[in-house]
């Protein structure tokens, strides 16, 4: 990266907000939610068993974000689920030479496994209950909700989640939805693989247990992808998107994005207090 991560994004802050306290799930008997202008069809709302999943709002639907069918130069057959957390992209690979593309969030344990791996499990609406690590390094956002918190859409696993296994013993590596949809193409302090709660539902869908999972190393990243540079912004493009690059820094300069370590002490002072609460609900 040309740029280094930022050092803290907290995985709740926004995500618990939003959920807990702008209310993230939709009542199941409430009316269909219109169509929203400027968000394809699968990223408008959809009914979900007795859940409805909210529309992804257009802002977050950024060119490499949004699922596309693309060219796939990578090595691997069809049926392989590829990702690559430097350029914070998954491939669904369906036949040589051709797959859909798909944004990701990664977090920390994203960047600590490389290599093949396969679905051994799948969940729906998992349950999720933070590590005692997380609880430790961050007691005030994580004490609350050491119990553990119910599957739902303000789970930070989202809608659906994909264990992946190696010589048949969990990694602990996971691919997954989100409670906060606007750190998708963005990197996170904690989690793994995270895609929109759309993109996951259909991933389900479609990936069978023992499918095939190929997560890359860096090297094999600059390979396939080349170096890759994060704006201010959060999200990463290709070193080459010098145009992109260049409006980015003249909008920082300017002061038209906000300072990131200013909008996440905010993001976790709020997130905090929705932990509260939602420790105290449970």
């Amino acid at each position: 990266m040309s740029r280094l991560p930022l050092a803290f994004r907290a995985p709740l802050a926004g995500c618990l907000t939003l959920a807990l306290l702008a209310g993230c799930a939709a009542d199941p008997k409430a009316a269909p939610a219109p169509a929203l202008r400027g968000v394809p069809p699968e990223y408008q709302a959809r009914p979900d068993g007795e859940r409805v999943v909210p529309a992804v709002n257009p802002v977050y639907l950024t060119e490499r974000n949004r699922r596309r069918w693309v060219e796939y130069a990578g090595p691997e057959g069809k049926d392989t689920i590829v990702i690559d957390p430097y350029a914070r992209v998954l491939y669904h690979v369906v036949e040589p030479g051709k797959a859909m593309r798909f944004g990701i969030a990664v977090g920390k344990a994203g960047r600590g496994f490389s290599g093949a791996a396969v679905v051994g499990r799948k969940e729906i609406y998992p349950s999720w209950q933070p590590t005692a690590r997380m609880v430790r390094a961050d007691p005030a956002l994580y004490g609350p909700l050491a119990g553990g918190l119910d599957g739902g859409l303000d789970n930070p696993l989202g809608a659906r989640a994909l264990y992946l296994y190696r010589n048949g013993r969990d990694t602990y590596y996971r691919i997954h939805g989100t409670m906060d949809p606007s750190s998708i193409g963005k990197a996170t302090s904690a989690g793994c693989i995270r895609l929109f709660n759309q993109d996951i539902i259909d991933m389900f869908d479609e990936a069978p247990l023992g499918t095939r999972v190929k997560v890359r190393s860096l090297a094999e990243s600059l390979e396939l992808e080349g170096p890759m540079h994060e704006l201010h912004t959060g999200y990463v493009v290709p070193e080459a998107e010098v145009e992109l690059i260049a409006a980015d820094e003249a909008a920082w300069a300017a002061g038209q994005i906000t300072d990131p370590a200013v909008l996440e002490a905010q993001q976790h002072a709020a997130a905090v207090e929705a932990a509260r609460k939602a420790g105290a609900a449970n």
